[in-house]
Parts: C-alpha cells; structure tokens; sequence
C-alpha cells in the first residue's frame, strides 16, 4: 500500500507531543521531515521538544527549527494550557548524539517539496513558517499536493470569543496561506473540539505500560483536568485531527468552502471567515472544512497506534 509522505510543522505542546506520537505508527503515513515554530510556548521550546519527542519514539526524522515569532504581531503563547516548557512538566531527554540541522524550517520543506512527489503538509501550530515558505518559493504551491491545518473555527473561538489560537497567534500569516490556492483541510474547533478522550480512555492508554504511552497520557493529564474542571467531557487531541485526516478522512464529515482570515479589527481579529451556510460564496473555496468526526474510530485508531509502542 502506498504511504501518504507528509511533512509535520507544530508547535510542540501537550497536544503536538500526542499526535507525533500517535503519527509515527500510523502505517499509512511516512514523516519525511518535522519543523518547529513558536505558537504554543517559544521556540526554545517547541524545537528541543519536537527533537524530545522524536528520541522518545527512537525515530530519526530531521527536525528544523522555525520562526521564533510572528510575522508582524507581538507573540503570544498558550502557556497557560501546556506549561512553560510545553509537556506540562514531563521531562524528557534530548538525543545525546544528535546532528543538528542547519536549514531554517521553510528551505527544508520546499527541498522536501522538490524530492517528494505529492508532498503534503500538516501544520498544527501558528503558520508562520509555512507563509514564509510560499512567500519564499512560489513554486513550493504547485509542488504540495494539500496543507491540512489544526486551526480556526467556523463557529466561535477559544482565544477570543471568534478566533482559535494558532489563527490568532499570527493572523497575516494564516490569510496568506489561506489566500495562496494551494489545496487546505481546514481542521478546526468544529471538530477538534469533538476528538477528545475521557479520563477513562487516557488511563487505557497509559496502562499500555511503555514509555511512549505513559507520556502521551502525562503530556495530556494537566489540560484533561482543567476542561473537566469547565463540565468537559475529555480532553480534546486538537492535532490529531488534521494527521487522522491526511490518511483516514472517512472518520471525518467535511464540507467544501471558501475561508479567509480576518486580520484587521480588534473584536474579530483572527476569526476564519467561512461561506458554508451564506448565500453568498467566495470565489475562490478551495477549502475542506471538518465539521464532524467518528468518535468511536478515533479512540479505537489512536489506541491502536499507540499499542504498537513496546513496553
């Protein structure tokens, strides 16, 4: 069976940290190259956090490093959610004899783009690399094959009461990427906020007993708590939605539409302005926009990869 090749580029948090894991025993995808960027926490986190990651799960994937702010805003991060460090307090070495890699995140994932027929592109995180990347190589639109993001939100926010917090972190980024025609799966709160995981569920995981499972489960124990806390109930995995879509999308229910970002204004700023229900349609709606998921395949598909996990 052929593999969808992807390239990952996340912020590594709590949730990134999972869906690294959860990726790299799906057998319908191969990881050519990880990129960090600053969203979650800053840079100095989310780069040694996405080579952390990578030494955990003993896979040599190249991982660059990225932007370590936003194109034109000030950064603003989720630390609050995901701890200073990003893993909610989990330490966890990094390699001892690691090459590190010298090309900034965006000239790595066009090289990727030229050797890699059909590349896709997932981004979990604000999409400031992936703006300077089709900004910096034009070409890099034609060679993707589609961008699957983990962000926006047709219907409310969580940042603000409209915008979702990597659209938010750095807006003009988002709109470019939106606006540049290449193919997007738009990931955003309409269904992240339905792939979560009771508290029953992540102790299942966890009780695979090897290391990569007890750390998928510790990453995710302090923001399971705090949305149970608000009458949640589970914690949702946002970044494993756009993965699970880039090799399963018959778990999802999706809609084609046309999306931009508002990047002007203070009360909507950041909000991803979608045609779905309008009478009136944009022009351009090369957007597929997730609004629903098969629950009951997502807890069954993410527990099957991470049992592949030796203990």
């Amino acid at each position: 069976m052929a593999k969808t090749r992807v390239w990952i580029d996340c912020d590594v948090g709590a949730d990134d940290a999972a869906m690294l894991l959860v990726a790299h025993k799906l057998e319908a995808m191969e990881i050519v190259g990880i990129s960090a960027v600053a969203g979650n926490v800053p840079l100095a986190a989310t780069y040694p956090n996405a080579r952390k990651i990578c030494h955990l799960m003993q896979a040599e994937y190249p991982v660059y490093a990225g932007a370590a702010r936003p194109l034109v805003r000030k950064q603003i991060t989720a630390a609050h959610i995901h701890g200073s460090d990003g893993l909610s307090g989990v330490e966890l070495p990094l390699p001892g004899r690691e090459k590190l890699e010298t090309l900034p995140a965006w000239d790595a994932m066009y090289q990727a783009a030229l050797t890699h027929d059909n590349l896709e592109l997932i981004a979990t995180g604000p999409l400031t690399n992936v703006a300077i990347a089709l900004a910096k190589y034009p070409a890099l639109i034609q060679k993707l094959r589609r961008i699957l993001i983990m962000g926006g939100a047709v219907v409310g926010g969580n940042r603000t009461s409209c915008a979702e917090f990597n659209i938010y972190a750095d807006p003009e980024a988002a709109e470019s990427v939106f606006r540049s025609g290449v193919p997007m799966v738009m990931c955003g709160l309409d269904v992240t906020q339905k792939a979560y995981l009771t508290k029953a569920e992540l102790e299942s995981i966890a009780a695979l007993g090897s290391a990569q499972a007890k750390t998928f489960a510790a990453v995710l124990q302090p923001p399971l708590e705090r949305v149970l806390q608000d009458g949640w109930p589970g914690v949702p995995v946002h970044d494993l939605c756009p993965a699970l879509y880039a090799v399963y999308p018959a778990l999802f229910t999706a809609r084609q539409a046309g999306v931009f970002v508002e990047t002007e204004g203070s009360v909507a700023l950041g909000k991803t302005v979608a045609d779905l229900d309008s009478d009136k349609k944009f022009a351009d709606r090369h957007v597929t926009v997730a609004l629903g998921i098969d629950r009951k395949g997502f807890v069954e598909t993410v527990g099957k990869a991470m049992g592949k996990y030796r203990t």
